[in-house]
């Protein structure tokens, strides 16, 4: 039996498919008289269309990155799908319009889509496949059933089977009885399924008792009932990215990317099993946390790191296992690797797990800041106040790493006083990591805002761009998409705009801003540097200075009062209340709520001007 696995647009170019990594070795092990090939369907997509247009990988790159909340990557190609080549263009040009695209070049990449499909299919069918997995996350949807059909139309006899986040839950039973030419669907994780499934495949049928399985029964689609048990961590291989790796040195696009390992080490999240934030649709039917052991994953890392000598790595958990500061990261500390990996995280970590972080090697963090105020954080039940999101910023900027975050807003029972008191602020926090954008949450499938109306969102309808990519009833969108439609909650767009407006002054001021605090002991000396604020020189000594040290943790008032005290300093509250009140004046402090943090770095991290352009940054 021979299997191709597909990875369509828009998956990264410069990273490997984990899905398809992890299918090939699990087939390899589990199945070995099948014949394993793999499509890479990014990398010839952004190959097709560098060669006919001359388009960059960044322009490629810049709608798989960020293209997901508006679907203009399967807007390009709805046609396709539905052999209709005029089909949304008027929608896709006010889309590539609305959100910053080239509109020539995301008009050519829809009337490149025919050539490119057509050219996919006979790579393809040259393999002489007998089953063809798609795996498909967010916009790869449409890209892959635009391929499935015209392999199901020149090669009937061909088995089709869809996997991936997009066929989780109700999405993947939508997806199979509204798109007859697949075969399978596969609901939830795939280590136990996949393999059983390619077994009954070649026994012939016998399908009703593989968990999650979507198959036919004469004309009925057939969901059967998804697993409740998550796979056992052991039992996840190594992923196979030897087939990547080949087809990224021989691509022509090999001088514009740099190749990153994509790497996992847990599923699940252990803070959304206690405490699911409110907006968050991530880990859909399994929440469970589940991760490997240190031994496991340092086995994973170390192989592939070798094989490949490609040190960026990308996890892709939702979370980082707590015990891998004393399982993990000594190991990675122990290395001489020049690592540099990305990890999501809670954004509590303390000051020195940050620094064992960066010492790992781990350099990029994307920490769920989303806010920093503490209503807002905890109507989304983050569990954390902005303080603490404050510091993080503050000790991240102290150790050299970049921070990756968003400010979102929209939130039902948020107050107008809950954004001006940061907006107050933010000239103050110049010379920390600003974030990427801000923006009014969408609703994502699997949230506790869809699954709880109760919470504030009473209407929610599939998305407006999934209507214009897909040609379904409403019903059965309802059951496809992942992201809805819902009514404006929280802030007018009065306060989100002055929330944008502050952000984007601070993304503008923050290569030349910092704030810098020498610690000599007897003394504290404060460097203003900011942009914005008079240069200044500020002088801590007694109390003050103790009192400055005290804040790089997160404290009240009430509990910096204690400190002093337990320092020797009888200070009363309303002079140390006084004293916080000048250093927010100053600049030298952030607020919100009872609790203060300070907000001077120990150092002045190297800070790089972005390229002007994406266009610019592959030009170069």
């Amino acid at each position: 039996m021979r299997l191709m696995l597909a990875a369509m647009p828009w998956q990264a170019v410069n990273r490997p498919s984990l899905p398809i990594g992890l299918l090939h070795s699990l087939v390899k092990r589990e199945c070995g008289d099948v014949e394993v090939a793999e499509y890479h369907g990014g990398i010839r997509w952004a190959e097709h269309m560098f060669a006919r247009d001359g388009v960059p990988p960044s322009d490629y790159t810049k709608i798989a990155d960020t293209g997901v909340f508006h679907g203009i990557g399967e807007l390009i190609f709805t046609g396709s799908l539905y052999d209709d080549p005029g089909r949304k263009v008027k929608e896709l040009r006010e889309t590539a319009t609305n959100f910053g695209f080239d509109v020539d070049t995301v008009l050519g990449m829809h009337a490149g889509t025919e050539d490119y499909l057509e050219t996919a299919t006979a790579e393809v069918c040259a393999f002489d496949p007998d089953i063809v997995g798609f795996s498909s996350t967010f916009m790869q949807n449409v890209p892959s059933l635009a391929l499935a059909r015209r392999l199901k139309k020149v090669r009937p006899d061909l088995i089709i089977v869809f996997g991936g986040a997009n066929c989780d839950g109700p999405m993947g039973h939508a997806l199979h009885r509204n798109f007859t030419f697949i075969d399978f669907a596969v609901r939830g994780e795939g280590e136990r399924v996949f393999p059983a499934l390619l077994e009954r495949i070649e026994a012939g049928g016998g399908y009703a008792d593989i968990p999650g399985l979507c198959w036919w029964d004469g004309d009925r689609s057939v969901a059967n009932a998804q697993a409740t048990r998550s796979v056992p961590q052991e039992i996840v291989p190594v992923p196979d990215y030897d087939g990547w790796r080949e087809v990224l040195e021989r691509s022509p696009l090999r001088p514009y990317v740099s190749p990153e390992l994509v790497i996992e080490s847990s599923r699940g999240c252990w803070w959304g099993e206690k405490h699911h934030c409110t907006f968050c649709g991530l880990n859909g039917s399994l929440m469970g946390f589940r991760s490997k052991s240190a031994d496991q994953f340092w086995t994973e890392l170390s192989t592939l790191i070798a094989r490949h000598q490609i040190l960026d790595v990308v996890a892709v958990d939702n979370i980082l296992d707590m015990e891998y500061f004393k399982t993990l990261l000594p190991r990675m500390i122990e290395t001489d690797w020049d690592l540099r990996v990305f990890y999501e995280i809670k954004s509590n970590l303390k000051s020195a797990q940050i620094e064992a972080l960066s010492s790992a090697g781990v350099m990029l963090l994307q920490p769920g800041i989303e806010s920093l105020n503490g209503h807002v954080l905890k109507l989304m039940d983050k569990g954390v106040d902005g303080a603490t999101n404050v510091r993080l910023l503050r000790d991240c900027e102290n150790n050299h790493v970049t921070c990756e975050w968003n400010y979102l807003y929209g939130f039902p029972g948020e107050l107008p006083e809950d954004y001006w008191s940061v907006i107050e602020q933010i000239p103050a926090l110049v010379h920390l990591q600003p974030p990427s954008y801000s923006d009014r949450i969408i609703m994502e499938r699997f949230s506790p805002y869809f699954e709880r109306p109760g919470l504030g969102f009473t209407r929610r309808e599939p998305a407006k761009f999934c209507r214009h990519i897909y040609d379904l009833p409403e019903a059965e969108l309802a059951d496809l998409v992942y992201f809805f439609d819902c009514d404006d909650a929280g802030i007018t767009a009065a306060v989100a705009q002055a929330l944008m407006e502050a952000i984007e002054r601070w993304q503008r001021d923050y290569p030349n801003s910092a704030l810098v605090a020498d610690d000599q002991g007897s003394e504290i000396l404060v460097a203003d540097r900011r942009a914005g604020w008079p240069p200044a020189e500020h002088r801590l000594t007694g109390w003050h200075a103790d009192a400055y040290r005290a804040l790089s943790g997160r404290r009240s008032l009430k509990g910096l009062v204690t400190h002093l005290s337990e320092r020797g300093h009888s200070v009363e509250r309303d002079v140390v209340g006084a004293w916080l009140q000048s250093c927010l004046t100053a600049g030298l402090v952030f607020h919100d709520g009872d609790a203060w943090v300070s907000l001077a770095t120990t150092d002045v991290p190297q800070k790089v001007r972005p390229c002007q352009s994406a266009q610019e940054g592959v030009s170069a």
